[in-house]
């Protein structure tokens, strides 16, 4: 498959997807990264005409769902059965708008591994994989995979890779991307002001060793979306400033 492009929503709070399907296909986009949110026009409980009508949307516009950005946390305090209801209704969205997979936080030092396990049926009867975001409590390439290796099936449960967190938490890109393995189910593209300050910088112009990561990743086959967080940071500039400069970060190390 090589490298697939595309642009999560998160970037467009609020926007109708038709227009951020045109925003996509402006910069190239191969897909969406649709964020799962009650403020947007995807979220949980979206009725069956709203999701074939934006399953249609995208279709039509030659657009993928390259993946569905949940809010689930896996490893949250508590009790298990209200992560398994989300997880099952972000499965159950993700089958029936054509997405290949859904992103998911840890979110807490809790015990993942029956919450994971109670989905990995549904995951399979799907045909969608499971993501588990270097964020939060598990920023590290190595902390996250800790949550998924353990089923062994990195086809179901595997690691997205956001540029950013791992680098922060002091875990070099060479080190992500070792580590990670069969793992590595998807790559966020993002850059950051520093270290220190995790201020969104359009890809290029902020601290992220962006260039490290596009070597390592040339010989891996998957999506490549921009995350940029307007929806977080709404001081900074609209997404097709950010993303004219993934778009030619993207073009200078997809594999040819």
């Amino acid at each position: 498959m090589g490298w697939r492009f595309a642009v999560s929503t998160l970037g467009m709070p609020g926007i109708p997807v038709r227009e951020a399907a045109r925003t996509a296909l402006a910069h190239g986009c191969a897909g969406l990264e649709l964020r799962v949110h009650p403020d947007e026009d995807v979220h949980l409980g979206l009725s069956g005409p709203a999701t074939d009508g934006i399953r249609s949307l995208l279709d039509g516009e030659g657009l993928a769902v390259a993946c569905l950005a949940g809010y689930a946390k896996v490893a949250a305090a508590g009790d298990d059965r209200p992560v398994v209801d989300e997880l099952k209704a972000l499965i159950d969205l993700a089958h029936r708008i054509g997405a290949p997979s859904v992103r998911v936080f840890p979110g807490g030092d809790g015990d993942a591994r029956p919450r994971i396990g109670a989905v990995l049926d549904d995951l399979r009867a799907a045909g969608v994989r499971l993501l588990v975001e270097t964020h939060d409590s598990h920023p590290t390439g190595a902390a996250a995979l800790g949550l998924v290796a353990g089923f062994g099936e990195p086809g179901l449960a595997a690691v997205l890779w956001d540029a950013v967190h791992p680098w922060r938490a002091g875990e070099e890109p060479a080190v992500t991307r070792e580590v990670l393995g069969p793992y590595l189910g998807y790559f966020q593209v993002k850059d950051a002001v520093s270290r220190q300050d995790p201020t969104p910088r359009p890809p290029g112009e902020g601290a992220v060793p962006l260039a490290d990561c596009g070597e390592l990743l040339r010989s891996w086959s998957g999506w490549v979306s921009l995350e940029w967080e307007k929806a977080w940071y709404l001081g900074i500039p609209t997404v097709d400033v950010p993303l004219r400069a993934a778009a030619a970060w993207f073009g200078r190390y997809a594999p040819g």
